[in-house]
């Protein structure tokens, strides 16, 4: 069973996440108080992935994000946030983390954020030989309503990347982030009709009708069309839907830090943290998001 780290100094939270990764039995949690005991829990026990509070005594969240990053950079990290933290999860993020949670929303949205970034991470089970003389790679996808068919694309996608030879697996699994919640957007949002507003105010009522529509004749046809191009330099990706689109201009400002806990304004924000370039077509059913070689590495 993957093992996951739960950093935090406050007793009570460590539990109160603990407690949560409990309940999934697909999930065992380990503890560390802070980031030193953290990086000698990780180098003796090896977790799976690491789930961490950003306001720690002797190495803070965001060091400790660094440091995994630079000695161990297949190591997934989630951080835990908290009101008054925003800038200091938004540099975590640019340093290495792979995704957050509010903690006054863990009970609702920590394990299936960390379930999300586990099949991730284990889209790297196999060979990951580069071929060198490799200059591009192109592909097209259709895909139907289900978002359980998102890890087993973005395992396709990362073996393009791969064989480019373009990023790291710390920098894969932020652009697979990125990708999911463009895909998840394309499928519930886009296809099925199913607004940011209905899941604010009655995610029961959402999750009925993200089961139902995909069967009803007025949504099933819909696909999702992804075109994915690669090369030497860049990674652009094209995620289309079939829905009535939107209005781009309506979208929240994800660069302003009070958007950073709103559930709505969640997806848009990682995608925009984590890519180079992110474009919608006036139509609002496009999607284009690009990373570059030369702007990860400068």
């Amino acid at each position: 069973m993957p093992l996951v780290l739960v950093v935090d100094d406050s007793p009570v939270d460590r539990a109160r996440a603990g407690g949560l990764l409990k309940k999934a039995t697909e999930l065992t949690p380990m503890y560390a108080a802070n980031g030193r005991e953290a990086l000698d829990a990780i180098r003796e026990h090896k977790p799976d992935i690491v789930v961490t509070d950003l306001h720690m005594p002797e190495i803070d969240g965001l060091e400790l994000t660094a440091t995994i990053r630079r000695e161990m950079p297949a190591l997934p990290v989630i951080l835990m946030t908290a009101h008054g933290s925003e800038e200091t999860a938004i540099a975590a993020l640019r340093r290495g983390a792979t995704n957050y949670v509010a903690k006054r929303k863990l009970a609702s949205e920590l394990v299936p954020t960390v379930l999300a970034v586990l099949d991730i991470a284990r889209a790297d089970r196999g060979q990951r030989e580069i071929l060198n003389c490799l200059t591009q790679t192109e592909s097209r996808y259709e895909l139907d309503n289900d978002v359980r068919h998102i890890p087993a694309l973005l395992d396709q996608l990362e073996g393009s990347l791969t064989r480019m030879g373009l990023f790291d697996r710390t920098e894969w699994m932020r652009i697979g982030v990125a990708l999911r919640e463009a895909l998840v957007n394309a499928i519930y949002h886009g296809n099925l009709e199913l607004t940011s507003t209905l899941l604010e105010e009655d995610e029961a009522k959402f999750a009925r009708l993200a089961e139902e529509r995909p069967r009803d004749p007025a949504y099933a046809g819909r696909r999702v069309h992804v075109q994915a191009r690669e090369t030497k330099n860049e990674a652009t990706y094209v995620i289309r839907d079939e829905g009535g689109g939107f209005d781009p201009a309506s979208l929240p400002d994800p660069t302003d830090l009070a958007n950073l806990d709103r559930r709505t304004g969640r997806g848009l924000f990682l995608i925009r943290t984590f890519m180079d370039e992110v474009q919608h077509n006036p139509a609002g059913n496009e999607i284009t998001l690009v990373k570059r070689r030369e702007l990860r590495e400068a």
